[in-house]
């Protein structure tokens, strides 16, 4: 599970007290103001029920619709407003008030009405998703209403169905603002758009509305009713150029999932004045001075923003661990022009042929980036361990660093394997002992996290190889050697240390959390891999732990359905998210864990730095939690959506570029794994990692009957199509507007 570490966690109460020992004693070297002190601070008292109570009559007199939360505290009369968003705040977690983006506050529906989106839209039904809790609801066309994708609805006359809840639209509470895009095709009949994402059926241009789009080009869209109140039209208001390109695919994708690719005029022109900014000797005066320490750095060998550096050396009692990390905070300060645009993008999104990155490249691949050789601020998380590997202390420190070396992840590799030659070996001198300390660390760290269960879990991950016109022309696994799992632990370990630093401190903090996965999604992955063949009676139990999920991993790791049985309890597992209250990791089976070490690619990282930089500048607690308490739930909710939001582009753009490589390869013969199956056919996964479907009509003198579930059973001669197994195919098509790769099988 690697890169900004990742998921995961249950909370081990008796073990997380006996780890929050302090250094005691033991000092590290230089000096800085440690966490300790933050121990003192008290917890404010609760909201009052009386400003409760004058926020609800108030908006009881301002009727249904809603109200500015400035104007509902003038109207509550509530003076003090630090009373009033605590109220707020106690009324929301009740569930007795709403408060959208805007801050518009409304009281909760207590009818049995809910508020939801449209999510999916076909010709004759659609599905909505509440806002809180309950599965997607299904609603017939008839009672749509003319909402459309994206639309925020009121759904009432809720009904109990066999396969899930059903109701109707009783009111469009606001139009979705979210670009559309699709395919054109053109034939005798006219025009018409293949829409991407949920809208799944064909809209007629209107006439004169093509704008120029020729057939199979990539556009933005935008959707009309016709006069019957249906969905059926679309004008283009954009186009982007052919849909058999993946980086044209790539384009509208971004465009689609709303990611801001371009900098305002303001943003840049105060990334431009920062990045002029030197590091001067008041700066050093003020910090923990580390520039003498054999500091470095590990990436691969094309990045540029450069925002954690390590280092680590025996102690009497174990290790001392250093983990220094752009101090983002320092150079983006809350309220400005770059602060608002960071916040907006939330994280930078990584795309085949491009990066689309969170900060101006000014600060992620200037100021900020820890290059070797120059002196550069930080936020260090030093922690000491002791031989066993169990983290006995830690404090975090304002600090000034001097990377020692510019480290590369293969050249590492081919240090820790004992390969590398002298010309690698003398670049790696400085830090030598360093390395191998850290190297030493991780190890032990790793062997901790295998035995409290962390889950090994692969994502597929894979390097899109392109050519000079953008055109990818392979397609390689990504491997993880030493040298990346080697960071990985030593950033899992910082992330522990915030958690745990803010938890002791009792301040307002964003948690990186992955909750325990819903029971009946368990029993769904017990009885596949049971009618596998897989053992798996750990998962029988209630509530099966981390450890036991690794268990059933490590079985069939190696094995030819060790993919799938990885790819099935990912889907199994909930989704990470950040969140103000620590809710535990469950896939690191951890129960602190936080996101501190990539302020200049996360924001919520720069939002934990921005708390941690008044905690040990000696903010008094009271006025921390009265400074974050808000802004630390408002970050976690929006860095949450934005990162769903990168993902989501992400994902389809890599099924773009799958596409767009085996396109070039049709009529190629392959062996795959049955990755699913489903009523009409089977996926097929190949060792690239490309997925493709068999519709089961390509096999020959075959009448299969699905079981529902893991198989189709020819009942001619017995074959059977089981998931999990290998089939040999033939790469019969590939569509890069769509993503979609079909194969067909091999017959004998």
């Amino acid at each position: 599970m690697a890169g900004g570490p990742r998921r995961s966690g249950e909370r081990p109460r008796e073990r997380d007290v006996m780890e929050r020992r302090r250094f005691g004693n033991r000092k590290i070297r230089g000096g800085g103001r440690s966490l300790a002190s933050a121990q003192t601070y008290e917890l404010p008292s609760a909201a009052k029920t009386i400003e409760e109570r004058l926020v609800v009559q108030a908006l009881k007199r301002c009727g249904g619709d809603g109200v500015p939360s400035k104007s509902l505290m003038r109207e509550a009369g509530v003076s003090d407003k630090y009373a009033f968003y605590e109220a707020l705040h106690a009324l929301k977690e009740a569930g007795e008030v709403t408060v959208d983006k805007d801050h518009w506050v409304k009281l909760a529906s207590r009818s049995g009405d809910m508020e939801a989106t449209l999510v999916s839209l076909s010709e004759k039904f659609g599905f909505a998703k509440p806002k809180v809790g309950a599965e997607d609801i299904f609603i017939p066309g008839s009672a749509l209403n003319g909402a459309f994708v994206g639309d925020e609805i009121i759904v009432g006359d809720l009904q109990k169905r066999d396969r899930g809840p059903s109701g109707r639209v009783k009111r469009i509470v606001s139009r979705s603002q979210n670009p559309m895009t699709g395919t054109v095709h053109v034939d005798e009949h006219g025009a018409r758009v293949t829409p991407d994402g949920a809208v799944r059926f064909d809209m007629q241009v209107a006439p004169g509305k093509l704008q120029g789009a020729k057939d199979g080009d990539k556009v933005l869209i935008a959707p009309k009713m016709d006069g019957r109140g249906d969905w059926s039209l679309c004008e283009v208001r954009n186009i982007f150029g052919s849909g058999g390109r993946a980086r044209v695919c790539a384009d509208a994708i971004i465009e689609r999932c709303g990611i801001p690719t371009v900098f305002p005029p303001e943003v840049l022109a105060q990334a431009e004045g920062i990045s002029n900014m030197a590091v001067t000797e008041e700066d050093i005066a003020s910090r923990l001075d580390l520039r003498d320490w054999p500091i470095f750095t590990i990436d691969s060998a094309d990045a540029k923003d450069l925002d954690d550096a390590v280092s680590a050396e025996k102690t009497e009692y174990g290790y001392q661990l250093g983990v220094h990390i752009a101090d983002v905070s320092h150079y983006v300060k809350a309220k400005t022009p770059i602060d608002g645009e960071a916040y907006k993008r939330g994280t930078s999104v990584y795309f085949a042929d491009r990066v689309i990155p969170m900060l101006p490249e000014a600060l992620s691949n200037g100021v900020c980036s820890l290059n070797a050789g120059t002196d550069k601020l930080t936020f260090s998380a030093l922690m000491e361990f002791d031989f066993e590997g169990n983290m006995t202390g830690y404090a975090f420190h304002k600090s000034v660093i001097n990377s020692k070396v510019r480290g590369v992840y293969s050249e590492v590799n081919q240090i820790l394997a004992g390969t590398a030659g002298p010309e690698l070996l003398e670049k790696y001198a400085p830090v030598q002992e360093s390395l191998a300390c850290t190297k030493e660390l991780a190890d032990l760290l790793g062997q901790r996290a295998k035995a409290r269960g962390e889950m090994d879990l692969s994502s597929d991950e894979t390097k899109f190889v392109l050519d000079e016109n953008g055109v990818c022309i392979d397609l390689l696994p990504r491997t993880t050697g030493e040298a990346e799992q080697l960071i990985e632990q030593l950033m899992i370990a910082a992330n522990i240390a915030a958690a745990k630093a803010s938890l002791d401190a009792e301040v307002p903090f964003l948690y990186r959390v992955h909750e325990r996965p819903q029971p009946d999604r368990v029993v769904e992955l017990y009885e596949l891999l049971d009618k596998l063949g897989i053992p798996c009676k750990e998962l029988k139990k209630g509530e099966p732990t981390t450890l036991d999920f690794a268990a059933v991993l490590d079985r069939v790791k190696g094995s030819p359905r060790g993919p799938l049985v990885n790819q099935r309890i990912l889907r199994t597992m909930e989704k990470a998210k950040y969140n103000h209250k620590e809710l535990g990791h469950f896939g690191l089976a951890l129960g602190e864990y936080s996101h501190f070490t990539s302020p200049i690619r996360r924001y919520p990282d720069t939002s934990i730095h921005r708390i941690l930089t008044d905690l040990v500048g000696g903010v008094d607690k009271e006025t921390i939690r009265r400074r974050y308490r808000v802004f630390a739930e408002e970050s976690a909710a929006e860095s949450s959506k934005n990162e769903v939001r990168a993902v989501t582009g992400e994902r389809d753009a890599e099924d773009c570029y799958m596409a767009e490589y085996m396109r070039a390869h049709l009529g190629e013969h392959h062996v795959g794994v049955i990755s699913g199956v489903t009523p009409k056919g089977v996926f097929v996964k190949l060792q690239n990692n490309a997925e493709g479907f068999i519709s089961l009509s390509d096999f020959e003198n075959c009448d299969f009957e699905f079981d529902g579930e893991i198989c189709h059973k020819d009942h001619r001669s017995g074959r059977v199509l089981m998931m999990g197994d290998e089939l040999a195919i033939i790469v019969a098509a590939a569509d890069v507007a769509t993503g979609r790769i079909d194969f067909m099988p091999e017959e004998a």
